[in-house]
């Protein structure tokens, strides 16, 4: 099992926040589900590129009280518009489900319940990809260290809605919607492949020590993205972390833009 964090740091409060990038197996029944129950990355140039889907569907799911923004849903769909071919255009459709009970969570216990609510696979010349924004935390967090997402396999992804709702409510610290945006905007980077996850890289630009990440400071897909003063200073006009234009090269080779 491969993990990889994403560090996020409240400089008022010393919590770091992270991502992983973690695989739980494959499994499902009934409907084929095994194009998307692959290794993390296999999917990046069908999600890129216009080569195979000319479509993308998002399956955003949530449990009440956690979810996302309509402006977390725009921030997502202009950085698809922004980053990937997909002529036929994008679909986000987003659902409340119940609790599971099951907080805090393995990775495992989210694959379990992706296997459960998830309703959205590949079709034809459409893309299928699953988020699910969860009621709880990540059984690893610690006082110090905390994961605000994961992406799981090729085509999934979870946000973990309580500590993203406890992060945003803290003093000086960013809004939901910048919170969830980095998040997500981050953990679809992985699904892309980047960095070295399945996209190949066109410089030597991983971090040697966080596989899966940036070097390169303030990248969105850097391991460490500081939500501090500095931070809020930059999302006055509701921006959020971009990608270097290391990674975006990346993109650009393996179909995206």
């Amino acid at each position: 099992m491969r993990y990889s964090k994403i560090t996020v740091l409240l400089i008022a409060f010393l919590v770091f926040a992270g991502c992983t990038t973690d695989d739980p197996g494959q499994g499902g029944n009934g409907v084929d589900k095994s194009a998307n129950l692959k290794t993390l990355g296999t999917s990046a140039t069908d999600l890129l590129s216009s080569e195979k889907f000319t479509s993308m569907r998002i399956e955003l799911v949530y449990v009440n009280g956690h979810e996302p923004t309509q402006k977390t849903i725009d921030n997502l769909k202009r950085f698809l518009q922004e980053r990937t071919h997909k002529p036929d255009g994008y679909t986000i459709f987003k659902r409340a489900v119940a609790s599971s009970g099951k907080a805090p969570f393995s990775i495992q216990e989210i694959a379990d319940i992706e296997s459960e609510e998830r309703t959205a696979f590949n079709a034809g010349d459409e893309i299928a990809v699953y988020i699910y924004f969860a009621d709880g935390s990540n059984e690893n967090d610690t006082s110090t260290k905390i994961v605000l997402g994961s992406a799981f396999r090729n085509t999934s992804i979870v946000i973990y809605g309580e500590t993203v709702n406890n992060i945003s409510s803290r003093l000086n610290a960013p809004d939901k919607s910048t919170v969830e945006s980095t998040v997500l905007n981050h953990e679809f980077g992985h699904l892309f492949g980047l960095v070295n996850l399945g996209t190949p890289l066109q410089t030597d630009h991983e971090d040697s020590s966080s596989s899966g990440h940036c070097e390169v400071d303030g990248c969105l897909m850097n391991a460490n993205v500081q939500f501090g003063r500095d931070l809020i200073d930059m999302v006055d006009n509701n921006t959020t972390p971009q990608m270097d234009d290391k990674c975006i090269l990346d993109l650009q080779a393996n179909g995206g833009r």
